[in-house]
């Protein structure tokens, strides 16, 4: 029996406390991955942005404003402007880890430009899962430093129309939900 030793207290501790610090920085590795994807989100949109002043600098109106009543039309990435641009998106999807976004660009109700970001590709059904509605919030909070469905430039759609990959109207919520379809970036003036 003498030859028969345990392993003392001490090694015990020892080896929760580092099984412990493993698996703190595995979980932290996944929040700086999700933050990380968060934030490309925004910074897509925000190309959209660049890419549609780029243009209205350049031509006096927007890419997909047929018109030049300042409104979006039809969709800009079929505007030579548009697509001349470097840094333009050249498709509406983005996909982020398995999450699959979609981004439009066109007008509300209101003929308020807007920059629209769904999880489904036609902007019809709920997002149904809680993590498309964190990416939508922190969209949110990124842009108008508070999340609020009703407030800001960013606000929850509860209905999107798309026709034609271009936005032409949206309803809105009283707040974030799992029906919420989409959120709509006023990029342009505010709602």
């Amino acid at each position: 029996m003498k030859g028969n030793r345990g392993f003392t207290l001490i090694e015990l501790a020892i080896v929760l406390v580092i099984i412990g610090i493993i698996i703190g920085m595995v979980l932290k590795g996944q929040d700086l991955i999700q933050n990380a994807r968060m934030k490309k989100l925004v910074n897509e949109a925000r190309k959209w942005e660049v890419g549609l002043w780029t243009c209205f600098d350049r031509t006096g109106k927007f890419p997909g404003d047929t018109d030049g009543d300042g409104v979006i039309e039809s969709d800009p990435l079929t505007d030579s402007c548009f697509q001349n641009l470097a840094q333009s998106p050249s498709s509406h999807s983005i996909q982020l880890g398995s999450y699959t976004f979609y981004i439009y660009v066109g007008h509300d109700n209101n003929n308020k430009n807007v920059i629209a970001v769904c999880g489904k590709s036609d902007c019809s059904s709920g997002l149904g899962d809680e993590v498309y509605a964190d990416f939508l919030r922190n969209f949110d909070a990124s842009i108008d430093g508070v999340v609020s469905a009703t407030a800001g430039v960013v606000r929850a759609a509860s209905a999107i129309t798309i026709s034609g990959n271009v936005v032409s109207g949206a309803t809105y919520p009283d707040s974030w939900t799992s029906s919420t379809k989409g959120l709509l970036y006023f990029f342009d003036r505010k709602p």
